[in-house]
């Protein structure tokens, strides 16, 4: 795997095997679903969404594709990412298994959700 800074989502994905590019794109998708208005980006060298600030962070690694809903996206989503290993900022969907892509977006909306309460707190 070549990862000499990229520049943009879809260099950062051409350099990872086949199977792994299928299902980052996959996840990209999902995103962009439940986000249409957010904006693609590369942040701390990962594939990244903006909207009203950062949404969510994605990443490919050899046994696993890491999900960065921030830390807020991961202590609301506690119970339903029980069963994969994740910290404080990070879940980790395993590449042996099928993708959660339900909660992916889910995980999504509430970041978007999130972030519009930020710019517009008014409308709690």
């Amino acid at each position: 795997m070549n990862l000499d800074k990229p520049n943009t989502i879809d260099e950062y994905i051409s350099a990872f095997p086949k199977e792994t590019q299928e299902l980052l794109e996959q996840v990209r998708g999902t995103i962009r679903q439940a986000a249409p208005e957010a904006v693609e980006c590369i942040s701390y060298g990962m594939p990244a969404f903006k909207f009203h600030g950062i949404l969510v962070y994605f990443a490919g690694y050899q046994n696993h594709i890491g999900f960065y809903p921030t830390g807020s996206g991961i202590v609301a989503f506690q119970k339903e990412i029980s069963g994969f290993k994740n910290s404080k900022g990070t879940v980790q969907f395993p590449l042996n298994k099928p993708l959660p892509f339900d909660l992916i977006s889910q995980m999504v909306l509430f970041r978007v959700k999130e972030n519009l309460l930020k710019v517009n707190p008014k409308k709690k």
